[in-house]
């Protein structure tokens, strides 16, 4: 059994096939003789012909995916859709993309999409053709293989969602943190703030303990693809609290290392569970990397963190090299201004957390292109043209 799968085309007549292909005493041989003879209202499936009594080779069958409701939505799968479905299998064999000798021994099940608001016969066709011919050559060919998925997985923008889910697999970030307190101002930072592939959000504490987690999806409102931490600093409950930053769409929330190991381990252990990174602040922590030794679960982001009320005090970062064999990433924060930047990098810091430097800023969107500058990254593939990867 192989699968397939290709969209072609732009709204209303854009194409989406889905297909498999498969020896007929196989899974997709069963398959296919039980759609033809299940029918399901709305979608009723259908043996690909090239024109009435010209199967198509290898016998394929055609499956609406969107619900058939009147007579000209029937005419355009039982048209222009079958016939391009049908003379794409052949076209396939006809090139060679399919072995003629398999066209007795195999079928084929393709999924069509065509949207209730198509009207153009002409770009139904085409659009499915093209599409039924890409997802059954990526089938036989195995396309996409895992490393290309691996690749592409946090670069691609699903065009249905019409947002970006971020992940940090391309350091150094900033991470903006707002400890401010009143929501009208930290939506008004968001508006000013630039666009960046290596801007992180941060609801700090004190925003949360006034508004609640809900504040993340007044957040979110404004930076739908904005990778946004909630800073919980969790001490007890590790599992719960981790679970309700979760269930407010966060994408990381921070534990205490001052919590006992147990409720970091399991908010850890929950942060996985849920998709979410989890990050230990280590405020306070005389000595981080016995926290992390004793730890069952290891945590995506370390933070060596300075207190705001000591940030006039001398600071080291310590030996982050030490922290890494740890953690994927090491995070700084308290102090961090433009002058100090390169100084945190080379000493190995993945993010860099900065908080009113930027969002007290008279220039906010000014300032934070300064610290992304600092960053020396550019955004992610910015110049690549991308068709099917």
């Amino acid at each position: 059994m192989h699968v397939g799968e290709a969209l072609i085309g732009d709204d209303p007549e854009l194409a989406h096939i889905d297909l498999l292909i498969g020896d007929k005493d196989g899974p997709v041989g069963a398959a296919f003789a039980s759609g033809l003879s299940h029918l399901s209202k709305g979608h009723t499936p259908l043996l690909a012909v090239i024109r009435p009594n010209l199967l198509t080779k290898p016998a394929t069958l055609i499956v609406p995916k969107v619900t058939v409701q009147n007579l000209e939505q029937a005419g355009q799968i039982f048209g222009p859709a079958q016939a391009a479905v049908a003379k794409a299998i052949a076209d396939a064999v006809e090139d060679g993309t399919l072995d003629k000798r398999l066209c007795e021994q195999c079928v084929i099940i393709v999924s069509v999409f065509i949207h209730p608001d198509a009207k153009d016969y002409g770009k139904i066709y085409r659009h499915n053709y093209g599409a039924t011919k890409l997802a059954l050559t990526r089938a036989l060919s195995s396309f996409p293989p895992i490393d290309t998925v691996l690749y592409e997985k946090d670069r691609s923008i699903h065009p249905v969602m019409g947002f970006k889910v971020t992940r940090l697999w391309d350091p150094p970030y900033l991470q903006v943190a707002f400890d401010l307190t009143e929501l009208t101002s930290v939506l008004t930072v968001l508006e000013k703030l630039p666009t960046s592939d290596h801007l992180i959000l941060e609801a700090g504490t004190p925003l949360i303990k006034r508004y609640g987690l809900s504040v993340l999806s007044e957040m979110r409102k404004v930076r739908p693809s904005a990778f946004i931490v909630a800073d919980l600093k969790i001490l007890d409950t590790g599992n719960l609290e981790a679970r309700l930053a979760a269930d407010e769409a966060a994408d990381a929330v921070v534990i205490s290392g001052l919590a006992p190991t147990s409720t970091i381990d399991k908010a850890i252990e929950e942060a996985n569970k849920t998709g979410i990174y989890a990050i230990i602040d280590m405020l306070n922590v005389d000595r981080p990397e016995n926290v992390l030794k004793a730890l069952k679960n290891k945590p995506d982001i370390v933070e060596l963190h300075r207190a705001i009320d000591v940030e006039e005090t001398n600071h080291a970062w310590g030996n982050i090299a030490n922290i890494k064999k740890y953690t994927k990433l090491v995070a700084v924060a308290g102090g961090i201004r433009q002058d100090n930047i390169n100084e945190a990098l080379t000493a190995g810091a993945d993010i860099l957390v900065v908080g009113r430097a930027i969002t007290a800023a008279r220039d906010i969107e000014g300032a934070a292109r300064m610290f992304l500058q600092g960053l020396k990254q550019s955004d992610i593939d910015q110049f690549r043209v991308k068709t099917d990867f």
